[in-house]
């Protein structure tokens, strides 16, 4: 990367500025104008300050090592009060970048290491349909993971069903009260949300019915034969329903490892935490107290002698430790599990399995509608399959009605639906910072303009289609000058593999979002303002070809992390 080189420039430099004195973390930034140059440091300020010196003066001799180092990597390098270095990258390093995009293509961005990752993410919940909630934690991070499995990280995901628990007391309840036990398999998902609802409603004028729920969790517990077998066909309808949509989202995940995988190998962790004395007895049940009373007790082991979601999720942290080795473990989980999981992180250090920092915890905001939190519950769930297939359908309006797509296949126009109408619906979340809560909108998410992800899939179709219509190898030599379209575009496209690297540090895809749209529309002017196939010299017209290669490219990367497919034809 660049900046990396630049850092290692400023390094060296600073050995000559500073002879003596604590070596300062080199910090290097985009200034936010780019007539400010392409990076910017205040490390002459730091150094400044420690040593008591004029930092004007130590910025100008580590101006004047680099340039030594480097002559030619950079048009300029500046100081400017009150001790800032500007760097100004020069044509041949722009022109080195985009060579080595044409070079590397795919792989362009890419990185190696030899650390592991694993990911928890998707996990929605058995018996009941996949709702647009499910969305955040299935795409944002099957995005994480192709971000650091294109770092060169070993990623492992792993799908941690929702396939435990009382709320299965709840459906074998229902499923004996209201439904028809030799027709069971027949039933949809739909049917056992249904079951699931009608139970809640029944619960307001029948309250006995929660402990007849948790009598029959606990006979699940103890592998009672019937409710068992009412289990497992929840199960099977469920994951049949599950896989329609991860098809339709081109998801993959590693590992199916449900809550029920975790069976028989906790008993284990409560006589550990038991020996450890990290545990104590309050109103018959077993709970962790953590140090000072910072956070609220977790409670292990029920009254009645039933773990609980706590105990599987240590249970599961356990197995992914021993199998895996990580070096980080991500939870891709919604925001209204952060305080379980500071108590699961806390509670697996004072176990010592693992420090805290070892676990991140991707706490999502979530999907509202305008009257509020959407719940399987009150029946206020929007189906995922349904926001799909709608998207699908407007994409292929759309396209029906364009110029280039009347003329399209009807199954091309199928399949380009598809990868537009799935698009939109990604991007619109993804370009979001997960931390944030979304309204719910048909309108805004099914949005195929401005800032969307048809519009960089767009973008790239018409880089494809210039290049189709060129019809030659490209192959140009260096250009003296560039117009300011030109620059612009290559003073942001040799960012690409920093802006990735922001992104898995920061597990914000939304980084590369913004940075794809900011290169769209740099491109979309240069298209507009400039001839490429028609260019003044045939040198010009390689270099322009070089540079949409180059563009569409790093585009299709860029959307390839975000899990976004990309037409040729659109």
């Amino acid at each position: 990367m660049v900046q990396e080189k630049i850092a290692k420039l400023i390094q060296k430099s600073i050995k000559v500025a500073q002879k003596n004195g604590a070596f300062p973390e080199i910090i290097i930034e985009h200034p936010k104008e780019m007539f400010h140059g392409d990076y910017a440091t205040s490390v002459a300020l730091v150094i400044g300050r420690s040593l008591k010196k004029n930092p004007m003066e130590i910025a100008e001799t580590i101006k004047s090592q680099i340039l030594d180092l480097e002559p030619d990597f950079f048009e300029k390098v500046e100081v400017v009060k009150p001790g800032f270095i500007n760097f100004f990258l020069s044509q041949q390093s722009l022109i080195n970048s985009l060579n080595n995009i044409l070079k590397e293509k795919e792989k362009y961005g890419s990185a190696q290491t030899n650390k592991t990752v694993v990911i928890d993410y998707s996990a929605p919940n058995i018996a009941k349909p996949f709702g647009i909630g499910h969305l955040r934690s299935t795409i944002i991070g099957q995005s994480i993971y192709n971000i650091y499995q294109f770092l060169g990280w070993k990623c492992i995901g792993d799908n941690h069903l929702g396939d435990w628990g009382t709320q299965f007391g709840k459906m074998i309840v229902a499923i004996k009260k209201w439904a028809n036990k030799e027709k069971l398999k027949d039933l949809s998902i739909a049917d056992l949300e249904k079951l699931y609802i009608r139970f809640h409603e029944e619960i307001e004028s029948n309250p006995d019915l929660e402990e007849e729920a948790r009598v029959w969790f606990k006979k699940l517990e103890d592998n009672n034969k019937e409710a068992k077998e009412i289990w497992q066909t929840c199960v099977d309808i469920s994951l049949k329903e599950f896989n329609k949509v991860y098809d339709l989202l081109g998801i993959k995940i590693d590992y199916v490892l449900g809550e029920s995988f975790y069976q028989g190998k906790m008993m284990s962790i409560i006589k550990e935490a038991n020996k450890k004395k990290i545990v104590v007895k309050s109103q018959g049940a077993l709970i962790i107290k953590y140090p000072g009373d910072k956070l609220p007790p977790a409670i292990i082991l029920k009254s009645d002698g039933a773990t609980n979601y706590f105990t599987r999720d240590l249970a599961t942290v356990q197995y992914r430790l021993k199998t895996w080795k990580p070096d980080l473990i991500i939870y891709e989980v919604g925001v209204e599990q952060s305080l379980h999981f500071q108590q699961l992180f806390w509670a697996i250090e004072l176990l010592g399995w693992a420090k805290r920092n070892k676990f991140f915890h991707m706490a999502h905001g979530l999907y509202r509608s305008k009257e509020g939190r959407l719940s399987t519950r009150k029946g206020k769930i929007i189906h995922l399959e349904s926001v799909l297939q709608e998207a699908i359908d407007k994409a292929k309006k759309i396209i029906n009605e364009s110029e280039t797509g009347k003329d399209l296949p009807d199954k091309e126009k199928e399949k380009i639906a598809q990868t537009v109408g799935i698009g939109a619906v990604k991007y619109n979340d993804l370009s979001q910072h997960y931390t944030k809560n979304i309204v719910f909108s048909w309108d805004k998410i099914l949005n195929l303009k401005g800032n969307s992800g048809p519009y960089l899939q767009y973008t790239f179709t018409r880089c494809k289609s210039v290049l189709r219509k060129s019809k030659t190898k490209i192959n140009f030599k260096n250009i003296k000058d560039f117009n300011l379209e030109e620059k612009d575009i290559l003073r942001t496209i040799y960012r690409f593999p920093e802006i990735v690297q922001e992104a898995a540090d920061k597990f914000s895809p939304n980084l590369i979002c913004n940075f794809a749209f900011d290169l769209a529309q740099k491109y979309n002017l240069f298209y507009q303002k400039h001839s490429i196939i028609k260019a003044e010299t045939d040198n010009l017209k390689m270099f322009r070809l070089g540079l949409t290669a180059a563009v569409a490219q790093v585009l299709e990367n860029s959307l390839s992390l975000l899990g976004i497919s990309v037409p040729e034809k659109m």
